[in-house]
């Protein structure tokens, strides 16, 4: 009896240890299971693109969320409003090419300066002053950022800054954004609108000057987390052409001397 009391607990310690090991295996798939998906889900957000710092475009400055707040349509706006949109529209498909200098502005007080290029449709350029070493490029499809500090060189649609709805060949904003506000103060045109994009989900507050002629002068981008970039502009003048190039990503060395 003593021998078979021993042998039925020899065997249940050998079940609870069968057991043991089978739970431990089981711990270690589940292991390796959320190791797996963990790296799956750190490459899958290096992959992503990276939330920007603020620029004068506003490109790659969303949070991801829309705004619930609906904009005007064109049976609400009065026709005053109307009116000074018009004005917008008529002055941006005139723009052929236009150059000059701008201070950026950002959230935190931190000023930038540099120099701008636009030829519609789709084309610009924002270069800043050193001691910054940012360009920004768009060749009318595409947008690149160029941080020659950071050594990084990030790609974007078009689409993705707000600014597509007054660099295109045929602007409406009526048609291609929403529209928050549209007024005239102190001989100063301001319109606040958005792309009805979803990806350029950015809101941009337009300063135009009507004396001595109607001219841009000023714009505020509001990022989806609420911040505020200005840009000014100063020395604006129109040209007839701009050299092509200047829109040409590719033709910027990427280790260049300021």
């Amino acid at each position: 009896m003593i021998s078979a009391a021993l042998h039925d607990a020899e065997g249940r310690d050998l079940l609870l240890a069968y057991r043991v090991l089978i739970m431990s295996g089981r711990l270690i798939a589940v292991a390796l299971f959320v190791s797996a998906v963990l790296m799956t889900i750190n490459v899958s957000a290096q992959d992503a693109k990276r939330v920007l710092p603020p620029n004068p475009v506003a490109v790659g400055m969303s949070s991801g969320h829309v705004l619930k707040k609906e904009g005007a349509t064109s049976g609400q706006i009065s026709r005053t409003q109307l009116e000074l949109i018009q004005k917008v529209n008529g002055y941006f498909n005139q723009m052929t090419s236009l150059k000059g200098s701008f201070v950026q502005t950002s959230a935190d007080n931190k000023r930038l300066r540099g120099k701008f290029y636009i030829m519609r449709p789709g084309r610009f350029r924002f270069d800043f002053s050193p001691p910054s070493k940012l360009v920004i490029i768009s060749d009318g499809q595409n947008i690149a950022i160029q941080d020659h500090d950071l050594k990084t060189d990030d790609r974007w649609d078009l689409a993705y800054t707000p600014f597509r709805a007054l660099f295109q060949k045929n602007v409406d904003l009526l048609r291609d954004a929403r529209v928050f506000e549209a007024q005239e103060v102190d001989d100063t045109i301001v319109i606040v609108f958005e792309d009805k994009s979803a990806e350029a989900a950015s809101r941009i507050k337009l300063f135009l000057t009507t004396k001595p002629a109607l001219q841009l002068k000023a714009w505020i981008t509001k990022d989806m987390q609420g911040y505020d970039t200005r840009i000014d502009l100063s020395d604006a003048v129109k040209v007839d052409s701009l050299d092509v190039s200047l829109f040409n990503p590719a033709a910027v060395p990427f280790e260049r001397s300021r």
